[in-house]
């Protein structure tokens, strides 16, 4: 028994003990390396073994450390769209293929740089599914996350991640936003582009920042310690859980309609009627908590029937689960997306057709979102949805959904778990789109932001990384009087913050959309950040962003404010809107504006004798603020000092 157990031990140690060499889910097929700067290649191995990288004719060489990780450096390389091998020779022989050199750009932030380009079907249609460009390639980080400490690698426990090229097969998944930015620079440049998509719908900033970096702010630090308890971790997803059970299970129970009203034949004469789009709330629905149906017949010509389709029903708030003729077409769990979902031949059928939507309603403001889409579409031919359903609730609740904790919400998880594994791989620059999550703390946000672009360079270990902030759109209705604004504030900060060198910030204050917090137009806003990535990245003398309050002065009653980057000048052709000011009693009332110069607008109100403090663009949605310059670049938010 002895000598077996020394044989399988010896056994084992020559061959299937070995730990085989091994490269980070990053380095593979179709990557995109960072031109012009030295390139570090890491992965793991056994103990001390030696480690042969030929890359381009050219070998180099390394030994893993007594812990088996392994490290070298290949001399910087020329970008260039021929596709190079890699291989990486030890026990075993890794193969790289299809490697293009180019720019690599992080793009981070929450759920506006997660938006997918298949979300904006509706605005940009079929050019999207025409897009065919094998020279940019994007990577989307898996979600994952970790209190505990920094990852070394990339976790594949959401998908599996792998290299894509912006081809037909491909473009649908990647993020719109980066999309576009990577297409105004390839055009500009003609060099391959490499997009890292890490970034997380929801997520709050301080999720993003180091254990170092949240030594500043004590309350995220505990946060994150108690979050590194797996204990209590496992125990409250688990309550989380059986909450959720608990109350999904309720509202079945007490939903009247469950099985039955999505059918074709429901008897409707107890129904009541309900104009729609809109909010029941405000069509005198007595429902906060609990089910309410909606029914609607409609008449579909013969032309429209045997082949696909979408059916568009906006945004509803707030869970949804959407029948045609009893058969199910498509939910969503959130208020947030946008309805879209297919329909296959045969849903449809000439003449009389049935379509039943679930609402579930958790106590938000519940209902249909104006002015989006709510159609039915089969090749050219429409179908409106608006207009009169019937409705009848199928259980009321008393009480809210009790609340769940997310923890890759929480301070460091996001950070530990997809950003740390990135820290090896040179990147050109970082896109940032995030804030959202933020704006009821604002003022802290003045002091995150800083510091989470000081932590990326530092953990970078590249002082200068550029760094390119999407600011804040305008969202939510628009308010007729100057007001308090927590997004008019984010943005503000936002705009502080490029104070710190090697910053840019694209204003977005034009191309928001007051009922989506998600816009569809990423096509503009890529273009923007991308004009700013090349001024600060690229060290391009051009104008890449519109007018930036710069100073103020009081001047007869009145206050001259300069700016920077107004180009070719403040446009004239406009009568000013969007300025506010405030007398010594901090009250602010619109003011009158008009350009007096290149660089200058003189703002005043007869009714303040002596203004001291002036806003622009200071609301949620400021519709009406229209200061630009020449090329047409809107100037950002500000509050002057």
């Amino acid at each position: 028994m002895k000598h077996l157990t020394t044989f399988l031990i010896i056994f084992f140690t020559a061959g299937f003990g070995l730990a085989q060499v091994r490269l980070p889910k990053l380095i593979a097929d179709g990557m995109v390396l960072q031109r012009d700067v030295p390139l570090k290649i890491w992965g793991w191995a056994s103990p001390n073994e030696d480690i042969t990288i030929v890359f381009k004719g050219s070998e180099y060489k390394c030994s893993a450390d007594a812990d088996g990780n392994w490290q070298t450096l290949i001399p910087e390389q020329q970008a260039g769209i021929t596709p190079q091998t890699m291989t990486v020779k030890a026990s075993n022989t890794v193969t790289v293929s299809n490697i293009l050199v180019g720019d690599v750009w992080l793009c981070s932030g929450q759920s506006n740089m997660a938006m997918m380009l298949y979300e904006t079907i509706d605005l940009y249609g079929e050019q999207i599914t025409k897009i065919n460009n094998p020279h940019i390639r994007i990577y989307s980080v898996p979600l994952h996350y970790n209190f505990q400490q920094p990852e070394k690698d990339l976790s594949d426990r959401m998908w599996k991640a792998e290299w894509r090229a912006a081809t037909p097969e491909n473009i649908m998944m990647f993020s719109a936003a980066a999309y576009f930015f990577a297409q105004t620079l390839y055009d500009k440049y003609q060099i391959p582009i490499g997009l890292i998509n890490s970034s997380v719908g929801g997520s709050p900033i301080e999720a993003w920042l180091s254990i170092e970096a949240l030594k500043n702010y004590p309350a995220h630090a505990s946060d994150a310690a108690q979050c590194a308890d797996n204990a209590y971790v496992e125990n409250t997803m688990k309550l989380d859980m059986e909450n959720t059970l608990n109350r999904t299970a309720e509202l079945n129970r007490n939903d009247l309609g469950l099985s039955k009203w999505h059918k074709s034949d429901v008897d409707m004469t107890e129904w009541n009627e309900i104009s729609l789009p809109g909010y029941w709330i405000d069509k005198d629905v007595d429902l906060q908590y609990g089910v309410i149906w909606f029914r609607k017949e409609i008449d579909v010509p013969e032309s429209m029937t045997g082949k696909d389709g979408i059916i568009r029903l906006g945004r509803i708030v707030d869970d949804d689960s959407t029948f045609i003729n009893g058969a199910y077409v498509g939910n969503s769990s959130s208020q947030y997306p946008q309805r879209i979902y297919p329909l296959k031949a045969g849903a449809l059928k000439t003449g009389k057709n049935t379509i039943a939507i679930r609402v579930v309603c958790n106590g938000n403001h519940g209902g249909f979102v104006e002015e989006k889409p709510y159609t039915i579409t089969v090749g050219d031919e429409n179908i409106d949805l608006t207009g009169q359903w019937k409705y009848k609730i199928g259980a009321t609740l008393s009480t809210p959904a009790q609340p769940t904790t997310t923890f890759h919400y929480k301070p460091l998880g996001l950070y530990n778990g997809m950003i740390a594994p990135l820290l090896n791989a040179p990147v050109k620059g970082v896109i940032w789109y995030q804030g959202e999550s933020n704006t009821e703390r604002a003022d802290e946000y003045a002091s995150l932001l800083p510091d989470l672009i000081k932590d990326w360079r530092n953990k970078f270990n590249n002082p200068q990384l550029p760094f390119i902030i999407a600011q804040l759109p305008n969202f939510m209705k628009v308010c007729k009087t100057p007001t308090e604004s927590n997004w008019a504030k984010l943005r503000n900060v936002q705009r502080k913050a490029l104070e710190i060198p090697n910053t840019g910030m694209a204003v977005t204050i034009d191309i928001g959309e007051w009922n989506d917090v998600h816009p569809l137009n990423k096509k503009e806003l890529g273009r923007r950040m991308a004009l700013e990535a090349q001024r600060v990245a690229y060290s391009e003398s051009t104008v890449s962003n519109g007018p930036l309050y710069k100073s103020m002065e009081i001047k007869n009653g009145s206050i001259i404010l300069t700016f920077t980057s107004t180009g070719s000048g403040i446009y004239t052709n406009l009568d000013l809107q969007g300025f506010a000011i405030a007398g010594e009693d901090g009250k602010y009332v619109w003011a009158n504006a008009t350009v007096i110069a290149k660089d200058r607008v003189k703002v005043w109100n007869r009714s303040v004798k002596n203004p001291v403090s002036v806003r622009y663009a200071w609301a949620d949605n400021p519709n009406d603020a229209n200061l630009k310059n020449k090329e047409g670049l809107p100037a950002s938010p500000f509050q002057t000092e």
